[in-house]
């Protein structure tokens, strides 16, 4: 079908928009983009790359040297090849994207950081070993992407961006952390950040402009969010958030006290997202965050300085290598035009 504008998306039914994520070329020839500095890209770059010989694919490896060298690598050498894959975290992954946006060639991402946030909202394996013959004889998933304005080169990213708890969480997580517990090294910085901001009061007045509709609040964390779930489904930014639906949604937490923060952590375990005075959810092509005092942002777990945060949607920008997805009923979401 090719690339669809968000009107022409709207009138696809369910059938029709998962039979065409499913088709996609044999892959034979691979570019294998592997970053030697991510937390266990060294470790697993042997098993990726037997993996994929295994599987009957020929493989090259090109390694990143310094931030933005992936997209270099992309942009200047996949022209040739069926695919490119990804080791390493999801910076590297989140390059690639961005220099495959808008082309046919498909990205398979292997997980090699400590987050891994992309990898895990698809369910790809960690281990290389089993990641690569599921992503071969998988699906493929047309996902937008978030475009990050005001960044040179351009910047992107498929999960969330975030100002507040998410951003503190990046940049207050020690290296040696990660490198000892991985993602628990996130939850438990994430964690401190919350409990601190409830109890010290460390809230930010955010002006967030939706397709220029203003909303003004105090807030612990807003989110834009293109996928809705992270952690293997664990936790649940929103209502029917969709990767494919040419929209990103933002998500406004606004905790006043530790049952309102306990309360807003329950409904996205358990995917309670009825009418709360704390959570505020508004869908659009193109979100800007401003906040007083200014607050660090991030994008799927990178830093991207201080605050205003403005963002636009790239639709259908990536064709993403994934394992076979599990069937779901399709349901109308719950509205997302709430307070």
């Amino acid at each position: 079908m090719g690339f669809l504008t968000p009107a022409q998306l709207a009138l696809l039914t369910p059938d029709e928009r998962v039979a065409e994520s499913h088709s996609r070329p044999h892959i034979q020839r691979a570019l294998l983009v592997a970053n030697p500095a991510s937390r266990l890209g060294q470790r697993r770059l042997p098993r990726a790359i037997a993996a994929l010989q295994k599987a009957g694919v020929s493989c090259d490896v090109a390694f990143t040297e310094h931030p933005g060298h992936a997209a270099k690598i992309v942009a200047e050498r996949s022209a040739g090849y069926d695919a490119v894959f990804t080791l390493g975290g999801d910076g590297t992954a989140m390059e690639a994207a961005g220099a495959l946006a808008g082309s046919m060639r498909p990205l398979g991402v292997l997980a090699g950081g400590t987050g891994n946030l992309l990898a895990r909202a698809v369910g790809i394996p960690l281990d290389p070993k089993r990641a690569v013959p599921k992503l071969l004889q998988g699906e493929e998933l047309h996902i937008d992407l978030g475009r990050i304005l005001g960044t040179n080169p351009v910047r992107h990213f498929a999960v969330a961006a975030g100002v507040g708890i998410d951003a503190a969480m990046v940049a207050e997580t020690p290296s040696w952390l990660k490198r000892r517990l991985g993602v628990l090294a996130y939850t438990i910085t994430a964690t401190r950040a919350a409990l601190r901001a409830v109890l010290r009061r460390e809230f930010f007045h955010v002006r967030l402009t939706v397709d220029g509709e203003v909303f003004e609040s105090a807030a612990a964390a807003v989110m834009i969010a293109n996928f809705g779930a992270v952690l293997s489904d664990r936790i649940t930014f929103g209502p029917g958030i969709r990767y494919d639906d040419g929209v990103l949604d933002a998500c406004l937490y606004s905790p006043r006290n530790l049952p309102d923060a306990t309360r807003i952590m329950w409904r996205l375990l358990w995917r309670n997202f009825s009418s709360d005075a704390a959570m505020l959810y508004r869908s659009g092509r193109r979100i800007r965050i401003e906040t007083e005092p200014r607050r660090m942002a991030q994008a799927d777990g990178e830093l991207l300085g201080m605050t205003p945060l403005e963002v636009e949607i790239f639709p259908r920008a990536v064709r993403l290598l994934v394992p076979n997805q599990p069937t779901q009923k399709t349901r109308t979401p719950p509205s997302r035009d709430r307070a």
